[in-house]
């Protein structure tokens, strides 16, 4: 069952797609973005295993068992998807055609570096598609928690862990925060309702500016 933070963090993101979009989701709690869209702003999901149309996610007992999304997860297929192999996948990725990916993430750095593959010390699974996507995406919003389980903030100004790629993140989405991410640093644009200012600096490792017409969600 998903937290109540998580819950909030995937709400705020599903807000970001529209039924015109192209949008990548990455392992972990970005594969449960499908589930808080609604039907008439339903974008085509892609996963880089070769599905262009990806539904809910789905319990086995009402799945296809030969259906799954990249993080192994099992899922419906819309009206109209379609399934190709991994190199015609990748080669969409490449191309530029996905308008959005959602990624989770280890570290976040203020200009956007990304860290979401290794953990120092921890075993070494490989980026999987995760350097082709974030690279060519149009958008990269990122989707995780405000600090780790030991409190420690995850956005900062320069990662200690291995990037994944250097000034590739446009947005991130925490329970606590939504920033803008861009050459001139992080503009917090959103604040969660009954946050206060203080709060999010507490949990954030760089300083941020605030937009003139930033609001609660």
């Amino acid at each position: 069952m998903l937290s109540a933070d998580n819950t909030k963090i995937l709400k705020r993101a599903s807000r970001e797609v529209n039924n015109e979009m192209v949008i990548n989701l990455g392992i972990g709690l970005p594969q449960m973005v499908p589930n808080f869209i609604s039907e008439k702003n339903r974008p085509y999901i892609h996963s880089e295993n070769g599905i262009l149309g990806v539904g809910n996610i789905l319990t086995y007992d009402k799945s296809n068992p030969d259906c799954m999304d990249a993080g192994g997860s099992y899922v419906s297929v819309i009206p109209g998807g379609s399934f190709v192999d991994s190199a015609e996948s990748f080669g969409y990725v490449r191309r530029g055609k996905v308008d959005i990916s959602f990624l989770g993430a280890f570290q976040v750095s203020s200009t956007g570096d990304l860290a979401n593959w290794h953990v120092p010390g921890g075993r070494k699974p490989g980026m999987g598609g995760g350097l082709e996507i974030a690279s060519c995406a149009k958008k990269i919003i990122i989707l995780m928690k405000q600090t780790d389980k030991k409190g420690i903030a995850k956005i900062l100004p320069k990662c200690t862990f291995p990037l994944t790629t250097r000034n590739c993140v446009n947005m991130i989405i925490t329970e606590k925060a939504v920033f803008n991410v861009s050459e001139n640093g992080l503009e917090l644009i959103e604040v969660a309702s009954g946050l206060t200012m203080a709060e999010i600096e507490k949990t954030t490792s760089d300083t941020f500016s605030i937009a003139n017409d930033y609001k609660e969600f």
